[in-house]
């Protein structure tokens, strides 16, 4: 028999409904799994006290009331509040913070009875390809302790894809969820913009962040989605009919569904092996009826350039609320202007100060039209050519990321190296589109993700097209047990 953290969701459910296990025990497993493996990974920042979430569920199980996720452990990237629950952001200026309340997709995870398992490691501030970023140490992959697991939701990754968690919660700014599920072989999902509430996420950049799940199936991911998405009253950004609908994840075919390939996410910088396998992984989907269709948008070139304009902008702004003095640690200074530059120089690492810098460069005047609006511009133009192409196929495919998982410290004397790693991710958050990645095979024995997007608000067929394409690959390789 199977370990109990090895068990899919639809059995750990089914087994909770039918009182075989009890949610206590199903948290228990999970935990001393979490805690025993956490030194070797550095995935968790804070394990929680879970008697309050377990004796929840056990109380929408016993009422029937249960849905499919109650009784579930999460992981929470540790920059969502959590209510009681240290939340550091990874970054020394708030490391002691404890919110007052709950984010919005905590509170309807408790509602839902899952058992919120600890607080998740990641970049500071969500800054970050590698997560080599945090203030509290490195995450590492567990297909191999030595490689780094992606970033900026590093912890959430490693942590499903270790065992440790059967799902978690991560943000993606710049594919800070799609980016480390590849490198780490698991599903990560990006929704529409709006469609998942932003109340209690530690702000990056306030119109590309986006809350979203990671999970080992495209089908445990999505009723994860379905869970923390909707309309919410504390984020005006919301959209009033938000709600993520699972009615039609596992129906129809592939046959005649079209995917665009556009030609700049297929490029020399992408590693041989990944586009081996992506199109390995294409001509799975074809031989179930899948057409592909080749396509150019020129501005995805211009995609990293403009992000890193708008992303450290809207930074600069969030930031420069933790001054010592509003919020976060203060530091002692020869009076309030020292005390401010001890603070904020002290207590934000190299990766954060060197984005506000930036956005604040951007922003200041004489610079604010060249570079803040011409971005903008831009910007806009991209998600232009995305909706275009977006008219004519049903998806649109690429590799998630141009590499797999690379060594801790190997890009590290390569910041712009760190930064194109984002190169096939950005465009979903610049249009606010939806994206996931899943696991579509090996290269260097290392797992490779596919992307698929979409246009606004079709979270629904983007889902529905992971959970098809992830039935015709088949079952995925899955890392090293952690001793």
């Amino acid at each position: 028999m199977p370990e109990l953290t090895d068990f899919s969701l639809a059995d750990l459910s089914a087994k909770l409904k039918s009182r075989e296990l009890s949610t206590a025990e199903v948290a228990s497993a999970f935990l001393d799994e979490a805690r025993s493996t956490n030194g070797k990974l550095g995935s968790f920042l804070t394990f929680a006290d879970v008697a309050e979430d377990v004796a929840r569920a056990q109380q929408l199980l016993d009422s029937g009331r249960a849905g499919p996720l109650t009784g579930i452990p999460v992981g929470v990237k540790d920059n969502l509040s959590t209510k009681g629950l240290r939340t550091t952001c990874a970054s020394k200026i708030i490391e002691n913070y404890i919110p007052p309340y709950d984010a919005t997709v905590v509170t309807r995870m408790k509602e839902a009875g899952m058992v919120t398992l600890g607080k998740t490691n990641m970049d500071e501030f969500a800054m970050g390809t590698s997560n080599e970023n945090s203030a509290f140490g490195d995450v590492r992959n567990p297909w191999d302790l030595e490689r780094a697991p992606g970033g900026s939701s590093g912890g959430s990754a490693a942590a499903v894809a270790g065992g440790q968690v059967p799902l978690a919660l991560g943000s993606d700014t710049g594919g800070s969820i799609r980016q480390p599920a590849s490198l780490c072989g698991v599903v990560g999902f990006k929704p529409t913009y709006g469609r998942v509430s932003r109340y209690g996420l530690v702000a990056f950049a306030s119109s590309l962040d986006q809350v979203g799940p990671i999970g080992r199936t495209v089908e445990e991911t999505a009723w994860l989605a379905e869970v923390i998405s909707g309309p919410d009253e504390n984020d005006a950004t919301c959209l009033k009919d938000g709600k993520i609908s699972l009615e039609g994840l596992k129906t129809g075919s592939l046959k005649g569904k079209r995917f665009g390939i556009p030609k700049e996410l297929f490029t020399d910088s992408a590693q041989p092996g990944v586009l081996a396998a992506v199109r390995a992984a294409m001509d799975t989907l074809a031989k179930e009826g899948a057409e592909f269709v080749e396509l150019s948008i020129p501005e995805i070139q211009q995609g990293v350039t403009t992000y890193y304009i708008i992303a450290p902008a809207e930074a600069s702004s969030n930031l420069g609320r933790f001054d010592g003095v509003r919020y976060g640690i203060r530091l002692d200074g020869d009076g309030h202007e020292d005390m401010v530059a001890q603070t904020r120089g002290k207590l934000f690492g190299h990766e954060v100060k060197q984005r506000i810098m930036v956005g604040t460069y951007v922003l200041s005047a004489g610079y604010f039209d060249a570079f803040y609006v011409r971005a903008q511009q831009v910007r806009a133009k991209m998600a232009a050519g995305f909706e275009a192409a977006f008219e004519g196929v049903d998806a649109i495919l690429s590799p998630t990321s141009p590499c797999v998982a690379f060594k801790l410290g190997e890009l590290s004397g390569d910041p712009l190296a760190l930064k194109l790693l984002d190169y096939c991710t950005i465009p979903a958050n610049m249009g606010g589109f939806p994206g996931i990645s899943i696991p579509c095979g090996l290269s260097e024995g290392l797992p490779v993700g596919m992307q698929l997007m979409g246009p606004v608000n079709a979270d629904e067929k983007i889902l529905n097209l992971a959970y098809l394409a992830e039935q015709a690959m088949g079952a995925q390789a899955k890392p090293p047990k952690l001793a």
